[in-house]
């Protein structure tokens, strides 16, 4: 497939301007770090509280760090958006959701809880989804000491951690300890089998060799294998009835576009309500890493339309 073909005109010199884009055990120290410098540029408003709160460790894993983001105008029980950072399982911090929460917690008067989950290969499935699912319960649990609304609580995330809320989301309905409003799936990475047609493009940003990479990190030694979960995988789960309303939104030049589009439908065949956008000529990550690009700006107005929607 002629990758360039169908590239959005706008994103071509953009793209190019972008350093590459290597994942390997080899480079990802580097990376992490590049990624944590990254985040110590954000200009945060002063609009928006933040404060750390560590979840006592449970029967699946050691004390998880999640981080509260409250308009400090607001009062009463707010919204809440559950999130979880992207960065292909393997790199991202909590940190990187500040500045998204600046901005929501201000325009729709919401709580953001984002949760610092611990990183592959160091650990792999099914630590990252637990730890995950222990700050959920917090913030159920804690609801009212950080001022949410459990029946307003929603998931979502960016990449793989859009991939790890698709997983809490049906680990959620499958244990029934609580109940999610949304989830809100932006680019997920979801179907570590690999085997549609875009997933092997090799397309920008986020290529097939970086997708095995992170998919085998996570996994470990069940990569490869038939034995992978519904909770480590979303898209290998046979049953998705009983999920909450949805949104997934991905590009055309996104190597999880097969999937992702099919999971909407699947989402639509099981009775779940289901809103799926697709960018004509985008690459993974576009909203997020050529925010300044016209089709940028429409994805991130839908994402938050949507969103307004589910907390009104």
């Amino acid at each position: 497939m002629d990758v360039q073909s169908l590239l959005d005109p706008e994103l071509a010199p953009m793209l190019a301007a972008l350093p590459p884009f290597v994942f390997s055990a080899t480079s990802l120290p580097v990376i992490r770090a590049n990624r944590l410098a990254l985040v110590g540029q954000f200009q945060l408003s002063d609009r928006v509280e933040r404060r750390d709160f560590v979840v006592p460790a449970g029967n699946h894993g050691p004390e998880v760090i999640v981080r509260v983001h409250r308009p400090k105008t607001a009062s009463g029980l707010l919204p809440c958006v559950y999130w979880m950072h992207g960065g292909g399982y393997v790199m991202g911090t909590y940190e990187m959701d500040d500045l998204r929460f600046d901005k929501w917690c201000q325009s729709h008067g919401v709580v953001g809880v984002s949760v610092e989950y611990r990183l592959s290969p160091e650990v792999p499935y099914p630590g990252p989804i637990e730890d995950c699912y222990a700050g959920l319960l917090w913030t159920f649990e804690n609801a009212e000491q950080i001022g949410v609304d459990r029946n307003r609580v929603g998931i979502g995330g960016a990449s793989a951690g859009a991939g790890l809320a698709a997983a809490l989301s049906l680990m959620v309905r499958d244990r029934g300890h609580v109940g999610i409003a949304f989830q809100l799936l932006i680019y997920p990475m979801i179907d570590d089998r690999m085997t549609s047609t875009s997933s092997t493009w090799d397309v920008p940003i986020w290529n097939p060799a970086a997708n095995r990479f992170g998919w085998s990190s996570y996994l470990g030694e069940l990569f490869g294998s038939d034995d992978v979960p519904a909770h480590a995988a979303a898209f290998r789960a046979i049953d998705l009835v009983g999920l909450p309303p949805t949104l997934i939104s991905v590009g055309t030049l996104d190597g999880f576009f097969d999937e992702d589009v099919e999971y909407a439908q699947r989402l639509n065949h099981a009775g779940v309500p289901v809103e799926l956008h697709v960018y004509p000529g985008a690459p993974h990550g576009f909203d997020a890493l050529l925010p300044g690009a016209a089709i940028a700006r429409r994805a991130r107005r839908d994402t938050e339309d949507w969103l307004a929607a589910q907390t009104a």
